[in-house]
């Protein structure tokens, strides 16, 4: 293992998937503020490591990876054989579904409430952009609740990198005003998380800077 160091702002909900995972596995890393009010995205030295300019970015000696769910499926497969990372295939096929399926559809949609509900200045705000975004979400809780019902993580007995990426979402999802479909097993899930150290290191950060705010 080389040095490891993340860069990203911590209210960030993907740095917190990465930072998240650093933390459930123990790892020591070095965290770097960057973006949002931290500016840098466009410094030339940043993009020579992410070309896309966004957050996270994650470098283990000389291995620089971004996206944030390869960051995550990256540190599970190097640091958390057994744990984070499933050796069954067929668990881990399961916890890679999951992880894609919150990439392409569920992380746009609790995205688009946190956008127009939160980050959106009130007097901007369009319902009809919100309700969208809340029926969205709603379906993809029904999914979730669903496959929570027999089982405390969403690929099995216990968490896994699937987990992280999806279970991010939950701080702001129980903590912004809105109006929440009842959901019990995610709200189950929520409370098994919430009692995790990491989690709240990581997760339960505050985006009071990002309200009613668009850009830096």
């Amino acid at each position: 293992m080389g040095k490891i160091t993340l860069w990203g702002r911590a209210n960030s909900a993907n740095v917190q998937k990465t930072m998240w995972a650093l933390e459930e596995l123990g790892l020591d890393y070095e965290h770097v503020p960057l973006g949002g009010s931290y500016k840098g995205l466009d410094n030339p030295a940043y993009l020579a490591l992410n070309p896309n300019g966004l957050v996270p970015t994650l470098q283990d000696g000389d291995l620089t990876v971004w996206e944030s769910h390869a960051t995550v499926r990256y540190l599970a497969a190097a640091y958390g054989a057994g744990t984070l990372w499933p050796q069954d295939v067929r668990e881990r096929a399961i916890a890679d579904q999951w992880t894609d399926w919150t990439a392409t559809t569920y992380q746009p949609a609790w995205v688009k409430v946190f956008w127009s509900a939160v980050r959106t200045p009130v007097e901007q705000q369009d319902l009809v952009i919100i309700a969208d975004g809340l029926a969205a979400t709603g379906k993809c809780l029904a999914i979730l609740d669903r496959q929570l019902d027999a089982r405390p993580f969403l690929a099995g007995g216990s968490l896994t990198y699937a987990d992280i990426v999806a279970g991010v979402s939950l701080y702001r999802w129980f903590t912004m005003e809105i109006e929440r479909p009842a959901a019990p097993n995610v709200a189950r899930w929520y409370e098994r998380l919430s009692e995790r150290e990491a989690f709240r290191k990581a997760v339960m950060v505050s985006y009071a800077e990002l309200v009613g705010r668009l850009a830096f």
